[in-house]
């Protein structure tokens, strides 16, 4: 498992889809997840520290579950199968854990919120991570190494099978990463 960051929530102009773009956070590999408007807007309200005049759905949630005497210890982006993520919250309650699945982009709203760490499987690493080589800009299945020599270029055949991160992929600018950070 690797702890990750939010790094950025961008709208594709191809199709107005929002991507967050989660970067791990001991190297240059980005996880991008698609999300829904509702969520993209709830994650960028907590990341801006937006005030909302009443709780929006995400703080409900914290609420219940704080209500009850539990507590959200961290989030995990679990699997990726079919072009779908799936992602578990893990809640401490009366000294038991409780994994509960649910949708990324949900579990990520919630993370922003009560400010707990935010994982990803090595195994969707592997099959949805992406790096960005700084000579040719081009993207490269990462397989878990990523600052170090056996880069492998990635085939179309993978690009196929990240078909719903296609455009995104191709469209990744690590000038602009850098920008954004500045």
């Amino acid at each position: 498992m690797q702890e990750m960051q939010i790094d950025s929530i961008r709208l594709s102009l191809m199709n107005y889809q929002r991507v967050v773009i989660l970067k791990e956070k001991t190297s240059d590999r980005y996880l991008p997840i698609w999300i829904g408007p509702a969520e993209a807007e709830s994650i960028a309200v907590k990341l801006q520290d937006v005030a909302t005049p009443r709780p929006l759905t995400h703080d409900l949630l914290n609420l219940v579950i704080t209500s009850l005497g539990g507590e959200v210890s961290h989030i995990v982006v679990s699997d990726l199968m079919d072009d779908t993520f799936y992602a578990k919250i893990h809640i401490q309650l009366n000294g038991n854990t409780y994994e509960i699945d649910c949708r990324p982009s949900d579990a990520i709203a919630l993370a922003v919120r009560v400010k707990v760490p935010i994982y990803a499987e090595e195994t969707v690493l592997d099959k949805a991570g992406v790096a960005l080589d700084k000579e040719t800009n081009r993207p490269y299945a990462t397989g878990g190494e990523v600052n170090g020599e056996d880069k492998e270029q990635m085939t179309e055949d993978d690009l196929k099978k990240l078909s719903a991160f296609k455009e995104l992929i191709e469209g990744l600018d690590l000038e602009d990463f850098e920008r954004k950070r500045s």
